[in-house]
């Protein structure tokens, strides 16, 4: 390891998460992008204006979108341990709207899903998660969902594996690709 990314190590060590993981591990090669995206995560993940439960569920949505296999591996027992049920996240593991949300997933499983289908969303759903998290909260969902998808591209590109015996939890999805 050379001297910035040791730098980099212990900053990341040093924080709420207490250890180095994916996909920092994967960015430390570049650590200056490694440093400054592993602050990003920091406060999407334990420091933003927004439940946990909705974070996780923001995470898992990302994930879902992006097929990123180990992201969801790595955030489902967190995401069930803020209480997201396990009904919705299984559906929304095979790419369904999940039923039985509650008020504040649905606004969120729709602010989130309109990002990432539609690179926008409608004003309906922004006007949902502002009721629900208020405007801050409307800006950590794009927070969460941009950073966990910088998150799922360093994961997929690096083909990060599951441990050994562990199945893929997420199914191939049957989707169009995005014509830009």
């Amino acid at each position: 390891m050379t001297e910035p990314q040791r730098a980099v190590y212990r900053e990341i060590c040093a924080g709420p998460r207490g250890r180095m993981g994916p996909p920092t591990n994967v960015l430390l090669r570049c650590p200056e992008l490694a440093s400054r995206t592993q602050k990003v995560g920091e406060y999407v993940r334990f420091g933003s204006s927004l439940p946990n439960r909705i974070t996780e569920f923001a995470i898992l949505i990302t994930a879902r979108y992006w097929s990123a296999q180990y992201e969801w591996y790595a955030h489902y027992p967190h995401a069930l341990k803020a209480g997201l049920s396990p009904d919705v996240a299984a559906e929304l593991a095979l790419g369904k709207r999940p039923s039985g949300m509650k008020d504040d997933e649905a606004a969120a499983h729709q602010f989130c899903t309109e990002l990432h289908e539609h690179k926008n969303v409608s004003d309906a759903a922004f006007d949902a998660a502002v009721k629900q998290f208020g405007e801050n909260g409307a800006v950590d969902l794009i927070g969460v969902s941009g950073y966990y998808t910088l998150v799922s591209m360093a994961l997929n590109v690096t083909q990060k594996p599951l441990p050994a015996g562990t199945p893929l939890p997420l199914p191939p999805l049957d989707r169009t690709p995005d014509r830009w």
